[in-house]
Parts: structure tokens; sequence; C-alpha cells
């Protein structure tokens, strides 16, 4: 039953036609993912589903019990409330009772009323119904998760980053348990870690989702159907990302294949009418009249494809050969205050090792490639850059453009000797052309930004790439683009990114900055995965070094036998923890109890301590679960 539908919208900003005659239907319980070039509508098309804005033409009906929780790309939210109490203002009917739950236990504690305990007993037992019991814990749970500390989600929000105040708006909206959720980039301040703790709630989540991401990887593990805006239309693919990348890739090459046979057949027919022509007889006429009766019911059918958006192309080179090890790290410390980032970090680059860094927020992951680089000191350690190696860096920050210049003066202005007509080919791959060549840095989106700084990169010689967090102002399209770039780059590469699609298919080695130290893993994200969890340092290391077939499924099936004993383990807790919550909740409604006010408060209590255990074995449930899948 489609809880959500339009039939025929259209979207028009003055001459700009942003989408026209565009269909749809959301379902219950689906997971929607909506993809296009920046500027394809995606946002607007929110911003029509939550009735900020309406459509030209044609209609959106909404199921009229059906609630809409929408998060916005970039957030202007901020008050004096602390992020926990923001995010609690989503619960305001388990606030209500509780404080009435409050108010009508102090009454008791000064006369006996047997209303008030009737009153009492229906409160509780409602309070238990909307998860009373919990919801402070699910607040806590959700900002934690999403990445913010202990510190700040007791800080008040004008305290806070762009960034932390997004992901506590993200909390708030996922916890406002509405029927369907609207995100937009809802990833984009969140490291991996808390990536995939969205991904764990999203996954479970009893409503619709529908989400707007760059994030392919994301899309994957969330989606199973997904909305492709291009050229003005919206079409629908039912799968995940992968499944519509390969089946978009799949229809196009079917329906190039046909328009050019029946092209071909066309001009065929074509060159036979000519004949005919020649021969200027009745008959001939004929057989004219028949072959454009024929061209005509071929036409009806022919299907031209559709123009694919610009993307940038361009070639990456390496200017010469470098010696075999590129980089390598010895006990490299560094500490800004009592804050230690990292200590003995070591690492080995080899000559065209494509190689990522990865970690969470905050763990040093940026200052470590400013160590490399020498704009920045370690403490300790030692840093060896390999004979003939010449590195190219690609700062997030963007840091690297000057604002007042045009984008033709930031290149002329880093190549001097280049040609103007060079200047504008190389500026052309990246899609600036015409006009835009002039436009100034400063009014420039971050993705077009992005492309002045891999145009400036593209043009340097170097044979070590070094990039900080590369796709995260790049649509989708700009991202596969860089991707097949990459892969045929015949330098080296170490990436901080945040993007597993983009190391999933790019990875030699991920090297993870964590506790301190830097620990490497062979293979791809997906590799890195099935690595990584329940293996302390020590087993890792063994079990890369490990040529034997048999040391390995020996090691493999030790781990399995630890993950399955840790399971059967939490799922007797999970068991003794609701039994007992279940004593707690037959106490509580005991009318024994009725007039023992205090022994109710008292068991209330330990109600909720006894919810947060089960919360926190769920949640460690559901980890190994996702290990031994």
């Amino acid at each position: 039953m489609s809880i959500i539908s339009a039939h025929g919208i259209s979207k028009e900003y003055g001459a700009n036609t942003v989408f026209a005659n565009v269909s749809f239907r959301i379902e219950k319980k689906e997971k929607i993912g909506i993809v296009g070039v920046n500027g394809a509508g995606k946002t607007t098309l929110f911003r029509l589903i939550v009735g900020e804005e309406y459509p030209d033409s044609g209609d959106i009906v909404r199921d009229k019990d059906i609630t809409l929780a929408y998060m916005r790309q970039h957030s202007d939210l901020t008050s004096d409330k602390t992020a926990v109490e923001e995010v609690l203002s989503v619960f305001g009917k388990q606030i209500e009772i509780e404080n009435e739950i409050e108010r009508v236990t102090a009454l008791l504690q000064t006369e006996e009323n047997g209303r008030l305990f009737e009153r009492l007993n229906r409160l509780n037992e409602e309070f238990d119904v909307i998860g009373g019991r919990t919801f402070r814990s699910k607040t806590r749970s959700a900002l934690i998760g999403l990445g913010l500390s202990e510190q700040e989600i007791s800080l008040p929000l004008s305290s806070l980053s762009g960034g932390q105040r997004t992901r506590v708006l993200l909390a708030k909206v996922l916890l406002s348990d509405a029927g369907v959720l609207l995100l937009d980039e809802p990833t984009n301040h969140l490291d991996i870690s808390a990536t995939e703790w969205l991904e764990s709630f999203l996954q479970s989540y009893s409503g619709s989702v529908v989400v707007i991401s760059h994030d392919r990887f994301f899309l994957d593990r969330i989606c199973g159907k997904i909305f492709e805006l291009e050229n003005k239309k919206l079409t629908v693919y039912g799968g995940n990302y992968t499944y519509y990348r390969n089946k978009k890739a799949e229809d196009k090459l079917a329906l190039t294949r046909d328009y050019e046979q029946k092209r071909r057949e066309i001009n065929r027919i074509e060159k036979i009418i000519e004949q005919q022509k020649r021969f200027n007889r009745e008959r001939n006429y004929i057989t004219i009249r028949s072959k454009q009766k024929q061209i005509e019911r071929i036409e009806k059918t022919v299907e031209k494809p559709e123009t694919e958006p610009d993307e940038i192309h361009f070639h990456f080179h390496a200017c010469s050969e470098t010696a075999n090890e590129v980089l390598v790290l010895k006990s490299i410390s560094k500490s800004f205050g009592d804050r230690s980032l990292f200590s003995h970090a070591d690492l080995l680059v080899k000559k065209k090792e494509k190689v990522f860094l990865v970690g969470e927020n905050g763990c040093g992951k940026t200052t470590l490639l400013r160590i490399i680089l020498g704009q920045l000191e370690a403490d300790t350690g030692q840093i060896v850059l390999g004979s003939r190696v010449k590195p190219g860096y690609y700062d997030q920050a963007l840091s690297d453009l000057c604002e007042s210049n045009t984008v033709f003066e930031e290149i002329s202005d880093a190549y001097p000797g280049m040609k103007n007509g060079e200047i504008r080919s190389a500026l052309a791959s990246f899609l600036f052309c015409g006009d835009d060549v002039y436009k100034k840095i400063s009014v420039l989106s971050g993705g077009e930004k992005a492309r002045v700084l891999l145009a400036k990169l593209m043009l340097s010689q170097t044979n070590f790439l070094i990039l900080d967090e590369p796709t995260n102002h790049l649509d989708s399209a700009s991202r596969d683009a860089l991707e097949r770039v990459l892969r045929e780059y015949d330098g080296t590469l170490l990436i901080v990114s945040h993007d597993r699609y983009f190391i999933n298919r790019l990875a030699d080695k991920i090297a993870v900055i964590a506790g301190g130290e830097i620990c490497v893993y062979a293979g791809n994200y997906e590799q890195y995965l099935e690595k990584k969890n329940n293996v302390n340092r020590k087993e890792t290391i063994k079990y890369e070094k490990s040529g034997s077939d048999y040391e390995k499924k020996k090691f493999e099936a030790s781990e399995k036998r630890k993950r399955q004993t840790r399971l059967k383990r939490i799922e007797e807790n999970i068991e003794k923890c609701e039994q007992r919550l279940r004593e707690l909740s037959e106490q509580m409604n005991d009318p024994s109890f009725a007039s023992d006010y205090s022994k109710i408060t008292e068991i209330a209590v330990f109600a909720e301590e006894e919810q947060k255990k089960l919360d926190e074995l769920y949640k460690e449930w559901e980890e190994v679960m996702r290990n031994e899948e």
C-alpha cells in the first residue's frame, strides 16, 4: 500500500525546469535511495514531499495518518539546550507521563488516596508501553553512536560545530518514530564507525526511509530501491546502488544497440527508395510508398538514448619511477597538550601501492599526512621518503585555493608556463567550459572547488599522490570518474577516506589508526571487515604473515568458536535480563504493592537499569551476528 504517491509532478524555477512529469510511489517499510548529479533536483523533491513547496503541475498524495521527519543537509539548528535535551524533546509524551508519575508519587507521600494509587498504576502501565523506561538511554546511545563524545552531548548546541549540530538533528529525526524518514546526505559529517551505527539503526527501522546520498556503500547496505533523477526525469530501479549501476549500464547498452540497429535498417531502406526513384516507373513508386510506410513503422519504435550528464574526464600519470619503498614511518608520535593522537606509529608504503588511511574522526589522520608532508613536526620518530619520490597533496579543506582568483587565474598562477589553450583544455576536462573559467573561486560550490584542486593536482609533476578525503564534495558520477582515473594511475597512492565504496574498489592495503597505533590489513574494505572484528593486533599480524592454508583455516575455526561461545553467553544474559524485567513488571502491577509508593518508585528505577543492560546486550548481539554473516 502506498503511503506517499506522486503523479505527473513538474517543478520549474523561472526558465529552469528541474524535472517534468515525474511519478513514483513510496510503500510502507521501503528503504529508498535518491541519486543524481548535483542540481538534478533531489532536495527539491524532498521539499515537495514534505509540503514546503508545491509542484507546478501534478499532485502528491500522502496518507493522512503518516508522519514525516525531515533531516536537511545543512542544519541551522541552535539553542541553549544541550544536545541531550534537544533530542529528548521528541519524547514529549514520555516526559509528560514521567512528570505526572513524579507528581502523583509526591502527592502519595502526604496522603493516602485510592484514586491516586489507581492513577499511578495506569500511568506506570502506559509508561512501559511507550518505552518510558528506555527513552533516555536510547537518546544517549544515538548521540554516542553518531560520534559525539560524553562531554559533547552535555554541551549547549550553540557551542557545538555545524557538523556536530547536524548529528544532533539526525539523532532527533531518527528517534522521532516517524512513519517516513527523509534524510538528505546523513553520512556527510560521520566517520566510518558512526556510519555503520546509522546503517544498523536504519536496517532495523520499522518505518519507511528515503535517503539522498553520494555514499554508495551506504546505499548498498540500506536501500532496496533507487530513484534516479537525470535529464529532468525520474527512473525507478528495484535494487541497491550496485544493482542500479549495473542495470542502468545494461539498459543503456541495449537501448544504444537497438537504436543503432534501427537507424541502420532505416538507412538501408532509404537507399532502396533512392534507387527506386532513379528507375522512375509506376511500379517503382508503389515500392517507394511501401518502403516509406516501413520506415514510418520503424521510426515509431525508435528510442534515442538520453544524453549522459557531463562528467570529469582526465588522466593522472606519474612523472617518473620511484624507489621500491616510497614512504617509511618509524615510531611516529604526536601529541597536542595532554592529548596523544598516536605513539610508535609505523607504516610502509611501497611503489604503486594504493594505501588507504582510516580511523575515527579526531584520531589524527590529517595530522599524520601533514607530518609526512613536512607541514607539521612529529614529536618523535623518523620519516623517510624514497629516492625520486615527488609527492602531490589534495587538502580536504581546499585551503590551497585563492578565493580572489578566477578559475583560469588559479591554474595560470600555479603553472605560468602553460598557454591559454592548454589551460582551457585542462579545465574543460573538469567541466569548466566557456565563461565558467572566469568565475571567482569564492563563488564556487564545494564540488566545483574540488574539481579546480584536482585540475591543479593533475598538472603537477608528481609520482606519489597524498589525498585527504578527495570524494567529500563530489557527486556519485564524479566519484566514479575519479575511481576510474586512480585505478589506472601508475604512481603510488596514500588516501584518507571514509568513502567505503571508494576504498573497496581501489585499496591494496588499509592502514587503521586506533589506540595510538597503525594496524595494516591487506586487501580492500570488505576483506578488512572480515578480518578486523574480534581479532587483536598480534593475531592479525600472525594471520597476515601465515602462508599456510592449514594455519589460516585453523585460525578462522578458532575465531568462529570464540564468536559462537560469546553469542551463547550474550543470549543467556538476554534471557536472564528479560526474565528480571518481567518479574519487576509483575511486582509493579501487584495490588499488594499499590500502597507502597516508595517501593513502586524503587522497582521502577531497577527496571530502567535492567532495560539499559538489555539494550547493551542486544547491541552486542547484533555486532556478533554481523560478524557471523
